[in-house]
């Protein structure tokens, strides 16, 4: 079946109306993304996960550098926290070298050993309680301070045993 023919006239509007509702369209996106974008919440939000992720390097900094070397210094801990481990299968070159082993967790890594590193699990679990503690110490500063409290408290509805507002 022989396809019917456009003149030169007709594709020349065809590409002219196709590039003006492309147009409109790209134009109708952007607004929205604007409309989105510079909402007030989610500034706040942005703005809110910027100073998170500074904060919760400050405290991964305070518990790695200055809360677990003291505990190092326990007698049953012989090294870093960070670096106790235990070998669960061993790398080709265990025991080649000097007779004892791996002696950091990095050694043990590099030949190939398969490790369970619960000292950075441990320092890990430790960022996280110090973490939502300093979150929960500002929170209960900025409720103490503001009249607005952002500490919403609740009771157990005796009806349906769901946690409710107390101010109900």
């Amino acid at each position: 079946m022989p396809r019917p023919r456009i003149r030169l006239e007709d594709s020349s509007e065809l590409l002219q109306h196709a590039g003006e509702e492309a147009g409109r369209r790209v134009n109708k996106i952007w607004h929205s993304f604007t409309d989105w974008a510079l909402q007030d919440n989610i500034l706040e939000v942005a703005v809110g996960l910027i100073v998170a992720a500074a904060f919760t390097s400050v405290v991964t900094s305070f518990v790695s550098d200055i809360l677990l070397p003291p505990l190092s210094l326990l007698p049953f801990i012989n090294r870093n926290m960070d670096e106790k481990f235990a070998v669960l299968k061993r790398g080709p070159g265990y025991n080649k070298t000097d007779g004892i082993g791996y002696n950091t967790l990095s050694q043990a890594a590099d030949d190939g050993a398969v490790v369970l590193a619960y000292g950075t699990f441990f320092n890990k679990i430790i960022n996280f309680i110090g973490v939502g503690l300093a979150l929960y110490f500002i929170a209960s500063v900025y409720d103490t301070v503001s009249t607005e409290s952002i500490i919403k408290h609740t009771v157990k509805c005796r009806y349906c045993r769901k946690r409710i507002s107390d101010k109900v």
